[in-house]
């Protein structure tokens, strides 16, 4: 027999929607959730300030790096992440990748980076920066300083592996569309709440003073470095931790809300070749697909503007990741007060539909409004930016930080809880699938594909600063192809959740005619 569904107060019902024999299973969850975001915003922070500052770097490095980089390495561990869940069980694959991640960061820091004079070629750099046009500085800047791009990669596989394959496959798997409502919006609070933790963290970091008394670091920001990859190693041992205490506890693949035509599927094996085959054949997951493809084009389209305008104000890479640090905290605390009070009530509220547009909408209102300052400010903009005793440049930071926040705060709130439901009802095969060939190669090839569209206009161009119209439109383009996806897909999920949730009461009427 069925344990009768309990109730919440009104209350506990719009803070705290968590029965208390769920507790042992969401709570590791949440806290794996903060610490493997904890990981990923300090690297996103570190990466940039690595690269973008870096010899005869800029913001221009980033759209090379996306394509050249980590596109390749994309497909690369998307095919070993399938060679892996095909042969090892998915807590094992859970611990191999995690501990990979680990060691390279590790080597990074003891390695990698104090010897980075050594390891980088300046000289054949330089070479083919006075041979080739100014267009092409950023593909030199991704070889001449090939340590920073190998972090900068392993940085941005953290956040498609780790963060959306692994950890998002698992969550998936062991939460029903029902008990997804109430727990997704609850998850994004520990990924908000990590967002102010790493950000206070790396502003830390940043203010750090060199101690000649350690054995490690030969200046201020060589020995920050080593800080926070101790901070990383320590944050993904934990996860293992509490990973392997989850299953301990039996809450792991043995998934409670299993259908019984779910129940009768052979066991998945993965390939690359036929997740992407899966994946071309269903229509309901290439407007998945879609969607993460637009939000990847549209943050990358907007961000390497904004950070080009910051490294013309910031061009210490102390300084810079000070910077990053506080946009970092400021994202965490609107993600967090949204996740609270706002998110986990329209999801449980409101229809996918209007839950999913709600992210377009505040990244085309916030790109038109950052874009409208870059393309005007010499105009008036210049009087108010000196009314406020700055600059149009620290007036173009500020707009694009502001951008940023809210874009990255609905980012983190509402687009990562609706697509990761969107998965949940499908089948097992559709989830593994799809998942892996979305988030492991989707989402790269939209960030690619705007740093595809950035590397042409700065070829044409030779700067940013001169290609910001022809961006701006683009995203507008991008944005609209995003909401209609948004739009097609939402019907097809309330087809979806009202069949599996037919199954899922077929299922439990039948297991009570048994007991």
């Amino acid at each position: 027999m069925t344990d009768k569904p309990q109730t919440f107060s009104r209350l506990r019902s719009f803070l705290w929607p968590i029965h208390s024999h769920e507790l042992s299973k969401f709570l590791p969850m949440l806290v794996i959730f903060f610490l493997i975001c904890f990981n990923y915003n300090l690297l996103r922070v570190t990466k940039d300030s690595l690269v973008v500052t870096a010899r005869s770097s800029g913001a221009e490095a980033l759209p090379f790096l996306k394509v050249w980089a980590i596109l390749p390495m994309a497909f690369l561990f998307t095919y070993i992440f399938t060679r892996l869940i095909n042969r090892f069980k998915k807590e094992t694959v859970f611990y191999i990748i995690i501990s990979g991640f680990l060691l390279f960061f590790i080597i990074f820091g003891f390695v990698l980076y104090p010897l980075r004079e050594s390891l980088h070629p300046n000289e054949l750099a330089d070479k083919l920066q006075a041979s080739l046009p100014i267009g092409f500085k950023g593909l030199i800047a991704v070889f001449r300083n090939w340590t920073y791009t190998a972090f900068y990669v392993m940085s941005e596989m953290w956040s498609t592996i780790v963060m959306s394959v692994l950890f998002w496959g698992f969550a998936n798997d062991v939460t029903g569309v029902k008990d997804a409502k109430r727990f997704y919006g609850l998850l994004g609070i520990g990924a908000n709440l990590s967002s102010i933790l790493s950000g206070q963290a790396a502003t830390w970091i940043s203010k750090y003073t060199y101690n000649p008394h350690l054995p490690f670091g030969q200046d201020a920001w060589g020995q920050s470095v080593i800080f926070m990859v101790g901070l990383i190693v320590i944050s993904g041992i934990v996860c293992m931790l509490l990973y392997k205490r989850i299953h301990k506890k039996g809450h792991g693949y043995n998934t409670p809300h299993v259908t019984e035509r779910e129940a009768r599927e052979p066991s998945v094996k993965m390939g690359l070749r036929k997740n992407f085959s899966y994946l071309a054949k269903s229509k309901y997951l290439l407007l998945l697909a879609l969607i993460v493809l637009c939000y990847n084009i549209s943050i990358n389209l907007v961000e390497v503007v904004w950070k080009d305008q910051l490294h013309n104000l910031y061009p210490d890479p102390k300084d810079y990741n000070a910077y990053m640090g506080k946009v970092l905290t400021s994202i965490g605390i609107i993600s967090t007060l949204t996740s609270l009070f706002i998110t986990g009530n329209v999801l449980r509220k409101s229809s996918w539909t209007f839950s999913a547009m709600i992210s377009p909408f505040i990244l085309l209102i916030t790109g038109i409004g950052f874009f409208s300052f870059l393309l005007f400010k010499n105009s008036w903009l210049q009087t108010f930016a000196a009314l406020l005793s700055t600059s149009t440049l620290g007036m173009s930071a500020f707009f694009g930080s502001l951008q940023n926040c809210f874009a990255r705060a609905s980012k983190y709130t509402f687009f990562d809880a609706t697509k990761e439901m969107a998965f949940v009802p499908l089948s097992s095969e559709s989830k593994q699938k799809g998942k892996a060939a979305i988030d492991g190669v989707g989402s790269r090839l939209g960030k690619s594909g705007g740093s595809l569209i950035h590397q042409s206009l700065l070829v044409i161009f030779g700067t940013v600063s001169q290609s910001t119209p022809f961006v701006g439109i683009i995203l507008l383009l991008t944005v609209g192809s995003w909401m209609f996806a948004v739009k097609l897909l939402g019907r097809q999920f309330k087809d979806l959740e009202e069949t599996t949730s037919a199954d899922i009461t077929k299922a439990a009427t039948n297991q009570e005619i048994k007991v």
